[in-house]
């Protein structure tokens, strides 16, 4: 049963009855509508068309279980609602799990109780700022929080409330005044030439997927992602170039999601060293064996990932990463994460006087102007070494006057 229910002037109340509760009690749902439009209110059989529309279309959400019921609703019964109207639709799987487990981790143990309409600007504030103080982060990283993971949850609180806004919940989001935190970026100190031998080195007792894993990221500068991706039929054997062509993730269910580059320079072709090639080649016999012996428990499909677990399901994007971190600690070398290995090819390749044009290709930047300001110090310290070698030449030329 559905009805209209004129409050004022200019607005009305739509009523739909969902049942009876327990005790039977009739259960109802509201929805206020208030109309500004003068020419909509002078019209009485377009209002009237208009309330019965809006009344159609809210017993239909009602029915179907979409409409949220904004009276003295908490944050969490909120969160939930979120999740499922717009989150689960709207947000990339990898951004979701991120969202997910800030909320589960940090907000919710805050806000959860509290009813969404009476949480406020300062709340928020004082929330954001408990977040930079020492010792923020718990579990196995013990410490303080990144600046950036700290942007994330003023993020994560921005778009819920901006749904909440929209959805009619609250008049105004208490985010709406909290300042942006600013993202301190970490400078990054990248491998030099003999800690990079040093790790080569120590890296021929490991797993043969490891030792590839490692040096591919070194001599390439693909990102994990692009290295999970490849298969063995993006590598060109009597060139050694491989084709970067897609990027793979794992979703929390553990489905793997492979991507096609957001951009045309993210595709591109790389070049391996003649060694290399080799291992490759050592590492592929390796790989069709394993699968071999799998035979019918393989589930990869009809993909063949370089880098896979033995029935061929691929690896999880933080599997490289936890690996890479007990191995430099077990091998006592200078910590650095797993993506620092791209940024080490990079200045590799700009001490060895490599053109900033054909390194930024490698990387799949989009343009030279992003190589140059992500390695502009490294670019700037290679600029001096050659200034360097004018000198040399220089000095040499006048003791021969």
């Amino acid at each position: 049963m559905a009805s209209i229910e004129k409050r004022g002037p200019n607005s009305w109340r739509l009523v739909v009855e969902v049942g009876y509760d327990a005790k039977g009690k009739r259960v109802k749902r509201y929805k206020p509508i208030k109309i500004e439009d003068q020419t909509l209110l002078k019209t009485k059989k377009r209002l009237s068309d208009y309330l019965n529309e809006e009344l159609v279309k809210f017993k239909i959400e009602v029915e179907a279980g979409e409409f949220i019921t904004p009276e003295k609703m908490t944050f969490i019964a909120f969160v939930k609602e979120w999740e499922v109207k717009y989150a689960l639709k709207h947000l990339a799987e990898r951004t979701l799990y991120t969202y997910k487990s800030n909320l589960k981790n940090k907000i919710v143990p805050i806000f959860g109780h509290l009813r969404i309409d009476q949480i406020k600007t300062l709340h928020i504030v004082s929330f954001i700022d408990s977040l930079a103080i020492d010792g923020a982060r718990q579990g196995f990283r013990k410490g303080n929080l990144s600046s950036g993971t700290i942007e994330i949850n003023h993020r994560i609180l921005k778009n819920i409330f901006t749904r909440a806004v929209e959805w009619r919940v609250i008049k105004h989001s208490p985010v709406d005044g909290v300042k942006k935190p600013l993202v301190k970026h970490k400078v990054i100190i990248p491998y030099d030439e003999i800690e990079v031998k040093k790790l080569l080195h120590v890296l021929q007792k490991e797993p043969i997927h490891w030792r590839v894993m490692v040096t591919l990221a070194l001599t390439t500068g693909l990102r994990r992602g692009k290295l999970l991706g490849l298969e063995w039929k993006h590598i060109d054997w009597n060139t050694g170039v491989i084709d970067v062509v897609q990027s793979v993730s794992m979703s929390p269910a553990g489905i793997a999601h492979v991507k096609e580059p957001k951009t045309k320079n993210s595709k591109r072709k790389v070049s391996i060293p003649a060694s290399m090639l080799e291992d490759m080649r050592e590492y592929y016999i390796y790989k069709i064996k394993e699968r071999d012996k799998i035979g019918d428990r393989w589930q990869g499909g009809n993909y063949f990932f370089m880098f896979c677990h033995p029935d061929g399901k691929a690896f999880h994007q933080e599997r490289s990463y936890l690996w890479f971190r007990n191995f430099i600690k077990n091998n006592k070398l200078r910590y650095i994460r797993f993506h620092d290995l791209r940024h080490t090819s990079a200045t590799l390749l700009i001490n060895q006087g490599v053109h900033a044009k054909i390194i930024s290709e490698r990387l799949g930047h989009g343009n030279i102007t992003t190589t140059m300001n992500v390695y502009g110090h490294a670019l700037r310290s290679a600029d001096q070494s050659a200034a360097d070698k004018f000198e040399a030449f220089l000095i040499g030329k006048r003791g021969q006057k």
